[in-house]
């Protein structure tokens, strides 16, 4: 192990340009729900549990993204698998939820009174419910895979598009602005499931191929060229790693690992998705409590109501 992390430079490992972009989002994050709170209408100090949310969100997004564990994902398709449940269903929605809804309804009414028919168009629940899924399921056919990881630029653009459908699946399951949601609480309910089952199809596929589906994971050859952009420019792998694909750091073969990465996605996603239900179902209950009279949730502070007249 200790000769496979050797072969690769602090950058390769550690990824220090998206420490430097996540630090710049740290403190836009800090410059807008402190320093500049207020310029915002009915702005409220944050609380911890979204500060917490924030830099969980930022972890979850640097362990998906980068770190030594995006070296080991060309290797073994279980930690790859891994950095995706990390990068799209643990930092998405943890970020949405760090969001106060005084920042979020402002750059909402902006953008409706800019652009609204733009706005209704890709803030629609079906663009949310189809657009990551079949990106995901895009992605794990075994032909686009291992194209878009011998092509870095590409792959990077992909994980761009993935996190931000992403972000427009989990806005309408956690619907962190109820007076501009789409969707009822029920139907909230069935869009999870609807996400859950149109998911199912790519895990299957991974668990349940009777050989292994990815060259990347099998092929010394397409293995070193997918290596090859991780390590400084001019040098080389050392050729004991380059008799095996994945230079020998694995835990378990090529197949019993995808079955294993196919299954780590699967339970994993149904697990965040039964307690985003229980979310939902809070939030709704909730809602049924202060409903008394005419009492009902709403994001917006009184005294911001002037803005849907500005």
């Amino acid at each position: 192990m200790n000769e496979f992390f050797s072969t690769f430079t602090f950058r390769a490992l550690w990824t220090p340009e998206l420490i430097i972009v996540l630090a710049a989002v740290a403190f836009v994050y800090y410059w807008i729900t402190v320093k500049t709170r207020h310029r915002f209408i009915g702005a409220e100090k944050i609380s911890i549990k979204q500060k917490l949310c924030f830099l969980f969100g930022l972890l979850a997004l640097y362990l998906g993204w980068g770190s030594p564990l995006y070296i080991a994902g060309h290797s073994i398709i279980t930690i790859h698998m891994t950095q995706m449940v990390l990068a799209y269903f643990a930092a998405v929605p943890l970020l949405i939820l760090s969001i106060p809804k005084w920042v979020l309804h402002t750059w909402v009414h902006k953008w409706t009174k800019k652009a609204y028919v733009t706005y209704r168009i890709v803030m629609s629940p079906v663009i949310g419910l189809i657009g990551f899924n079949a990106l995901f399921s895009f992605y794990h056919i075994p032909m686009v895979f291992d194209s878009i990881m011998q092509a870095p630029v590409l792959h990077s653009l992909y994980q761009i598009a993935l996190f931000g459908t992403a972000w427009l699946m989990w806005w309408h399951m956690l619907a962190p602005l109820p007076s501009t949601n789409q969707l009822s609480d029920f139907r909230r309910i069935a869009y999870i499931f609807g996400n859950g089952i149109l998911i199912t199809p790519a895990c299957a596929l991974i668990i349940f191929a009777g050989s292994p589906l990815y060259e990347t994971y099998t092929n010394p050859a397409v293995w070193s060229n997918v290596m090859a952009y991780c390590l400084p420019p001019g040098a080389e792998l050392p050729a004991g790693l380059m008799n095996n694909a994945g230079g020998g750091f694995s835990f378990l073969d090529p197949h019993p690992d995808q079955q294993l990465a196919g299954v780590v996605m699967k339970i994993t996603q149904e697990f965040v998705y039964v307690t985003t239900i229980g979310y939902v179902f809070k939030q709704w209950l909730t809602k049924e409590k202060l409903q008394d009279g005419e009492l009902t949730i709403s994001d917006i502070p009184a005294h911001a109501d002037h803005l849907k007249n500005r």
